[in-house]
This record gives structure tokens, C-alpha cells and sequence, in this order.
């Protein structure tokens, strides 16, 4: 696909999506969010990519929603009255995917469901949907010019792109509410002290911070990391842990018939292994065990 609001570069089995609209502080758009959506769809089915990297062009990660944007600023139909019962029924129609549900939330939950490892290396102003993106991938690391903030009550309207869920797993409920409803701007250290960020680096060492995260990953079983992500979100929002063991169950004994195999000879063997089973093709037959 031949991206207008994103970079998509490949390297070292790393893919970096950069946001790519420096001249608005790279702003959100409906556009930017299909595009995104494409990314990490493509990406979770391509072997030549076992971690992802996503970052901003320019002095910003990303300002927020574009609010310049004429009519409904959301992308969102006003002719619609959407009921509960309409998010059930409807949710994959074009047109309600279109005209009702939120973009931030499709983004959020194309993460959610991609195969590949996602870690966010937060540049600069990371507000609103900038802010809450990054909480659905799995590791963030903010630049010293790192300014976040979850500022919708400040304009009158509610958190999206699934943070409700996301957020108060990643620094507490009390925290999130705190964070949700005073707006304010975070400096780097206070997203730090709670646990929202990895660590608060120089600006000219951030992205390599993350690609020597990233390259970590990339040694590994492609099919191990993809198993272990999707069974670390969904496992951990189960009521009890007998819902994880039956699933760790069958993830440790198909993936101890072949990539497992080859990590226990390496290791004895003393040498680097050689994992050969692709995402793309070899996820045991159990995968998707949510749908």
C-alpha cells in the first residue's frame, strides 16, 4: 500500500511506522487511522517483520486528533442515533465502521491484535489519540521532550482508542482517573515514576533504545512471541487463572514439538538457535482461541 500519512520501512526484521505529517505536529486524520490499521494488519502477517517500532516525524509524535478538519472533526456521521444493542449488530458494517465507530479505537484494536511485538518510542507531544495509541502497544519509551496528555474532559469529550481498557492495567485505576480528568500534560518523569514509560532518554538515543529492545525480540521464536502476547493481554483479564492454564497448556505443547525442540538442542548445544516456524503460517491450530 502506498502510504500518505505513515512511513513503513522494513530493516532487520524491525519495522519502523513513523507518523508522518510533521508540519501538523503529525495530527491524527481518518486517514492516517486506515493507514495505520493497514500497517499492522500487513505487518502481522509478514515474516519479514518480528517487531514493530512506531514513532513521530519531526518534533512531535503525535498533537492529537486534527481538529482543523471541516465538518464532524471525528470522522463521525451526525445522522446516526447508535444505540448498544446497533455496537452488537452493526459493528462490521461498512458504513457504521465508517460513520460511528471510533478511529482511534480500530487503530487500538488492529494493535490488539497483531502478532508482532509493538513498542512505542514517544519523541515528543503525545496528546489525546497520540497519548492513547501507545497504550495499547506493549512497551513505551519517551524522549527528555516528551510531553503526554489524556486531555478529552478539557474539551468536553470522553477517552477513546480503547484506553479504558488499556490504561489502568498499565499505571492503576486511580492514576488513569487522576490523569483523565484533571488533562493535564505529563512530563516524561511523572509517566515514568508510573510505570507508563519504560525510561526517559535523550532525544538522539531514543530509537535506538527501542531497536536494541526490538532486535531482542527478533532472535526469538516467531511463533513463541506471538502466542506469548496475545496470551499475556487476554489471559490476564480472565477471572480465574484455570482460563490461562488451559491456554498456556496448549501453547507449551505445540510449541514444544518444533521451535521448541530446536531452543532446548541450542542450549545444550551451547549456539544460537535457529527457529524455523513462521507466523504467517505455523500458529498452532488452537490460534485465534478467542474467536
Amino acid at each position: 500500500m502506498n502510504f500518505k500519512t505513515i512511513k513503513y520501512e522494513i530493516k532487520d526484521f524491525i519495522l519502523t511506522i513513523t507518523l508522518n505529517r510533521p508540519d501538523a505536529l503529525n495530527a491524527f486524520t481518518t486517514e492516517m487511522a486506515n493507514e495505520l490499521i493497514e500497517a499492522f494488519n500487513q505487518a502481522s502477517e509478514d515474516d519479514d517483520i518480528r517487531a514493530i517500532v512506531v514513532t513521530g516525524e519531526g518534533r512531535a509524535f503525535c498533537a492529537g486528533m486534527d481538529l482543523s478538519v471541516e465538518g464532524n472533526v471525528f470522522g463521525l456521521d451526525e445522522d446516526y442515533e447508535p444505540t448498544l444493542n446497533d455496537m452488537n449488530s452493526k459493528l462490521d458494517d461498512p458504513e457504521f465502521i465508517n460513520g460511528v465507530r471510533d478511529t482511534g479505537g480500530r487503530v487500538a484494536l488492529a494493535i490488539y491484535e497483531c502478532k508482532k511485538p509493538v513498542i512505542a518510542a514517544i519523541n515528543g507531544a503525545a496528546v489525546g489519540i497520540g497519548a492513547t495509541m501507545t497504550c495499547a502497544m506493549d512497551i513505551r519509551l519517551a524522549s527528555e521532550y516528551a510531553r503526554i496528555g489524556f486531555v478529552f474532559n478539557k474539551i468536553g469529550i470522553t477517552p477513546e482508542a480503547c484506553s479504558t481498557w488499556f490504561l489502568p492495567r498499565i499505571v492503576g485505576i486511580s492514576t488513569a482517573l487522576e490523569w483523565t480528568y484533571t488533562g493535564e500534560i505529563l512530563k516524561p518523569e511523572v509517566a515514568h515514576a508510573a510505570g507508563y514509560v519504560k525510561g526517559v532518554y535523550p532525544a538522539n538515543v531514543l530509537l535506538e533504545e527501542a531497536y536494541k529492545i526490538a532486535r531482542k525480540i527478533a532472535e526469538h521464536s516467531p511463533v513463541a512471541i506471538a502466542l506469548t502476547r496475545q496470551m499475556m493481554y487476554r489471559n490476564s483479564a480472565k477471572d480465574h487463572p484455570l482460563e490461562a492454564h488451559k491456554v498456556d497448556s496448549l501453547s507449551i505443547y505445540y510449541a514444544s514439538l518444533k521451535d521448541g525442540k530446536e531452543g532446548v538442542a541450542s542450549f545444550l548445544e551451547k549456539r544460537s538457535p535457529e527457529f524455523k516456524q513462521k507466523a504467517s503460517t505455523d500458529m498452532p491450530d488452537f490460534y485465534p482461541w478467542w474467536k
